[in-house]
């Protein structure tokens, strides 16, 4: 689970089509120098929630974050200081909006770079400047792995957390958990989703019409590490699902998951595979909340990276990043792909070292979206060039 930092992008994006591509325009942000690990959210009223670690001259770090609505950004305000922040891509924080108005924010910390103890931290607030003390968000507090959270916010203001927790450590099994947390941030219930996961690869979360889904790296016995689905619909949880059989089978860890989001019963899942030796990214689509899958549309177009996120824009049609390996370096890409499964051209969004362009990440808010990766937090906006 031992998994890189970030550049930060905004992006306003036509429906994507065929004949149309895009070009990046650097544009200002808020994050300190040497900040990384920027993760994106958006408000209920379509603002976007930026968040980063950022370092002070004493050696400490802070999570932090700004909200931007319409051109400008908020100043950025501080939840937590001196914590042993997990520094790595695949384990970022998340700072969010409810529905009912409350901010929770989630982080992973690392108290012993030496030991395998990595523990979920939760923290609320009823403004977004006065924030809770921290709490661990999961009832197991021994020195084992626990992360790789994504967390969607409920009416109530509390939220769901889903995390990976590996109580035997290397020797296995990790399951896929779910905590939920009240508007205070407390943990007032937890639930296991699934005794047998990838151990290293992230969660997603997303809201359908029907209910939670949650995407994942599945394991089995034989080591065949596919995409799985579970979902919550009318109070109870489906069984898992594989997504597409890839049959990848790899006795190892990837670091490289899946990406989900969802609009009524309309779900995009995009993901990473391996299978036969050929690295690729691909995504499906779903008319009914995750219950089933279309067959899946390949993205990348040579030596994929992974590390994908995607978006659905207004009309359902998907946004895809992922890296893919360059000439000589690695490149951060984006296509769209209709909703009809036709991918139209693919964009170069970045290029450099693929150990300094992380995982990146899709937010869609007010008909814009935002994609932030990389060793430093940078923005930039996509316009469409028409051929």
């Amino acid at each position: 689970m031992k998994l890189l930092r970030s550049l930060f992008l905004s992006a306003t994006l036509v429906l994507p089509a065929v004949s149309q591509t895009f070009s990046a325009t650097p544009l200002a942000n808020p994050a300190g120098p040497g900040s990384l690990e920027p993760n994106l959210s958006a408000t209920p009223d379509g603002a976007v929630v930026l968040s980063w670690i950022e370092p002070s001259k004493d050696g400490s770090s802070a999570l932090r974050y700004a909200v931007r609505r319409g051109s400008t950004w908020s100043q950025p305000q501080t939840i937590a200081a001196n914590r042993h922040f997990f520094r790595h891509p695949a384990e970022v924080p998340e700072v969010m909006t409810t529905a009912a108005g409350h901010w929770l924010a989630h982080w992973v910390e690392l108290p012993n770079p030496s030991s395998d103890a990595e523990y979920v931290y939760v923290s609320s607030s009823t403004d977004g400047a006065h924030w809770t003390p921290p709490v661990q968000a999961h009832r197991d507090h021994s020195p084992v792995q626990h992360g790789l959270v994504s967390m969607l916010g409920d009416t109530s203001g509390g939220a769901s957390l889903f995390f990976l927790e590996s109580l035997k450590g290397e020797d296995g099994p990790t399951f896929l958990m779910r905590s939920m947390v009240d508007a205070s941030g407390k943990l007032v219930n937890e639930e296991r989703l699934d005794a047998d996961v990838c151990s290293c690869c992230p969660t997603a979360v997303a809201k359908t019409s029907k209910g939670l889904l949650v995407a994942y790296r599945d394991h089995t016995p034989k080591n065949i590490r596919d995409i799985a689905v579970v979902r919550l619909e009318n109070g109870r949880w489906s069984a898992s699902k594989i997504i597409y059989a890839d049959n990848w089978e790899i006795d190892a860890c990837p670091i490289n998951a899946a990406s989900v989001a969802a609009q009524a019963d309309r779900v995009a899942v995009s993901w990473f595979t391996a299978a036969q030796d050929s690295p690729k990214v691909r995504m499906a689509f779903s008319s009914d909340s995750g219950a089933s899958f279309s067959k899946p549309v390949t993205v990348s177009t040579g030596h994929a990276f992974g590390y994908t996120s995607v978006v659905l824009d207004g009309a359902g049609n998907a946004i895809v990043s992922w890296l893919e390996r360059g000439a000589q370096d690695a490149r951060v890409l984006v296509r769209g792909v209709t909703a009809a499964g036709v991918a139209g051209p693919v964009a170069e969004i970045a290029k450099g070292e693929k150990s300094g362009l992380g995982y990146p990440k899709l937010i869609q808010a007010s008909n814009e979206t935002f994609i932030s990766w990389g060793s430093k937090v940078q923005t930039a906006r996509l316009a469409v060039v028409s051929h």
